[in-house]
């Protein structure tokens, strides 16, 4: 019941939350968006609204290692496992400037989408192969103009925190850009949120580690499949034992 409580207690007031910080997004879009042409400052202050979330919910706890590895003004393909709705927010803790990519619905939503526009993040509408066309086309633009991407190529959260396959699209993307990839292992955010729950149970350590960089010229000559599994293989070893499984066939963009 406690924890009924709390979770319910911590959505009503992020719901709430949104308006004063999407005005205050708006605020420094206005003061900032005229010279910063990627977004840099406005990226930062919505880093510091995820972590928010994350610094006042009493059960979560986070450890974040290999922050260092991301070097400034440096664009990457940054790509991670995905457990659960809060790995969007652990993300945000590493207070590094990027654009997400995501499903088209999240940018009507009141208050979050507005400030997803602000940002400039890219949509996708799934299963539309003009709107895949046009992702990649725009994820390809932002890598060009120096902006960093932070991608989930399984593509939904998983149902039990299992690594699922990765889609090619990111590598796609990487390749097109010749930008480095930098992948990202994200544990214990599965139990703390599990995909369609609102409820979380007992105290988690919320844990991500920045893996080392892929440097484009190791990357640049093989398909993209083959990518998509090195990169995965990667991810995997850093994965808590339960999360392990072996690849089924990659799944298409």
């Amino acid at each position: 019941m406690i924890n009924r409580l709390i979770s319910y207690t911590f959505v009503i007031f992020a719901t709430a939350f949104l308006v004063p910080f999407f005005f205050a997004s708006l605020i420094v879009w206005v003061l900032t968006a005229w010279f910063d042409r990627r977004l840099v400052i406005l990226n930062l202050s919505t880093c510091l609204l995820g972590s928010f979330y994350l610094w006042i919910f009493p059960t979560w706890s986070v450890s974040v290692k290999g922050r260092e590895k991301l070097k400034k003004n440096t664009p990457y393909m940054i790509v991670s496992n995905h457990q659960s709705q809060l790995d969007i927010l652990i993300a945000c803790r590493l207070f590094f400037p990027f654009k997400w990519v995501s499903k088209a619905e999240m940018f009507y939503l009141p208050f979050l989408g507005w400030i997803m526009y602000l940002n400039r993040y890219i949509k996708i509408k799934r299963g539309r192969r003009s709107s895949i066309r046009e992702m990649l086309d725009d994820s390809e633009k932002a890598l060009l103009e120096g902006s960093s991407l932070f991608f989930f190529p399984e593509g939904s959260r998983s149902e039990n925190g299992v690594l699922g396959s990765f889609k090619k699209g990111a590598f796609i993307i990487a390749q097109k850009a010749k930008v480095p990839i930098i992948p990202v292992a994200i544990n214990g955010t599965k139990d703390a949120l599990p995909k369609h729950k609102m409820v979380s149970y007992g105290r988690h350590l919320l844990r991500l580690k920045v893996l080392d960089e892929i440097p484009y010229e190791k990357y640049k000559s093989m398909p993209a499949d083959k990518i998509a599994k090195m990169v995965r293989s990667i991810i995997a070893d850093h994965l808590d034992d339960d999360c392990k499984k072996e690849e089924t066939a990659p799944k298409h963009v």
